[in-house]
């Protein structure tokens, strides 16, 4: 399997000398209701959802809980797509996107209030977001974004150059802000949800690679190294096609994401910065950033087709000096402070934005939890809640839309 991420992320140097609970390594035969494999978020997040709901559950991580994807993620808890909504209700229709829309918003809004009902420390921030670009005739594209969107219901306001400047403090033309969405820690997220479950009496297992899956009609058996899991279901939530389901593979397109992480900012150039939203442009390659508690600025961006592992160290080193050129074009005050981290993170997209969440038919009793794009959180707890009405045969038919019948 491959990394998931290379380079030292802000997210673990920060948590580094607070002892993360180690759990064992699976052994002998074992016998639940919902086996879920993967311990990022979106598998720690499945797992609460079931057990919350009454099920016994069992979780497989093949390395350390939350040390993949997500500890790579700039965990920014968007409720819009990758996708613009004009170019999605070109493919489904408006009411379908509209739907796609209003879903991601309620598990962006779910997400934040799990988070403080669990009561986990992870600066999490309410915050807005803004969509933005620097060319005039990409402007007027993005305010005919915006009147779609409000003929169909939803929010969102529109800043002209001066107000842009404002909130994000960017010289551009135009940009679509959107309130309620958030920003978090991710690392201390997943690891929260992680002790809360095996405060409810979770088996959590590391360093237990799932070997072979095997499902029927009845129900499911995890192959592992010491052992087996038995399983009325089973939950596959890596975040892509891994070698045990590679006829899955050709739906999903492999892409290596870099971002960067400032030392800490003056408090006064902070606030002329934008200090209270989140943005992303409309460039290509295009970036997108948010502020850390300590006033350091992680800007991502310059994505790149699935890079070769010997290639890895050498792009991101170049990709960051390409990250930190577009950051002080963006901010000339920042051309004299230091980048202190740099990563890369490998993450799956679908041809359509969006991620497959259901069962497949050629799966029997196992449920995939895949391609998320950049909005690995949001879609992450979207995705507990659509398997767990899958499990309880009350679907709805915006859930249905996630399966993998949405394109063939």
């Amino acid at each position: 399997m491959a990394k998931l991420r290379i380079g030292t992320t802000y997210w673990l140097d920060q948590f580094k000398g607070t002892a993360q609970p180690r759990h064992p390594v699976l052994k002998g035969t074992h016998h639940v209701d919902i086996v879920v494999i993967g311990g990022g978020i979106t598998g720690c997040l499945t797992a609460q959802a079931f057990r919350h709901d009454g099920f016994s559950v069992l979780l497989l991580e093949a390395s350390r809980i939350a040390r993949g994807s997500t500890a790579a993620s700039t965990a920014m808890l968007m409720q819009e797509p990758d996708v613009d909504f004009r170019d999605m209700a070109a493919r489904y229709g408006a009411a379908r996107t509209r739907d796609v829309w209003n879903q991601s918003e309620q598990s962006v809004r779910g997400l934040v209030t799990l988070i403080r009902r669990l009561r986990i420390d992870a600066d999490l921030q309410e915050a807005h977001s803004v969509y933005l670009t620097r060319r005039t005739d990409v402007a007027a594209e993005l305010e005919r974004e915006l009147r779609v969107r409000r003929s169909v219901g939803l929010t969102g306001r529109w800043l002209n150059s001066s107000t842009l400047k404002r909130h994000a403090g960017i010289d551009g033309a135009g940009a679509i802000l959107t309130t309620g969405n958030a920003q978090i820690d991710p690392l201390r997220a997943c690891l929260g949800v992680a002790a809360r479950l095996r405060g409810a009496g979770v088996k959590i297992y590391e360093r237990s690679p799932a070997r072979r899956v095997r499902g029927s009609a009845r129900g499911v058996t995890i192959d592992l190294d010491g052992g087996e899991v038995r399983a009325q279901w089973a939950v596959i939530a890596t975040g892509y096609a891994t070698p045990e389901f590679k006829p899955l593979a050709g739906r999903f397109r492999m892409s290596n994401t870099y971002v960067i992480t400032t030392a800490p900012i003056d408090r006064r150039v902070h606030r002329m910065m934008g200090a209270r939203v989140m943005w992303w442009d409309t460039d290509m390659p295009y970036h997108y950033a948010r502020w850390t508690p300590d006033r350091r600025m992680l800007f991502g961006g310059r994505d790149l087709p699935r890079v070769s592992p010997r290639a890895r160290s050498a792009l991101l080193l170049r990709q960051a000096a390409h990250l930190k050129a577009d950051l002080v074009a963006l901010y000339p005050s920042l051309e004299s402070t230091a980048v202190d981290y740099a990563w890369d993170g490998l993450f799956a997209t679908t041809r359509d934005g969006l991620p497959y969440i259901g069962g497949h038919r050629r799966y029997p009793r196992q449920l995939f939890a895949l391609g998320y794009g950049g909005n690995g959180m949001t879609f992450g707890f979207l995705a507990a809640q659509v398997l767990l009405r899958t499990v309880r045969n009350t679907l709805t038919e915006a859930d249905r839309f996630f399966g993998f019948h949405r394109i063939r």
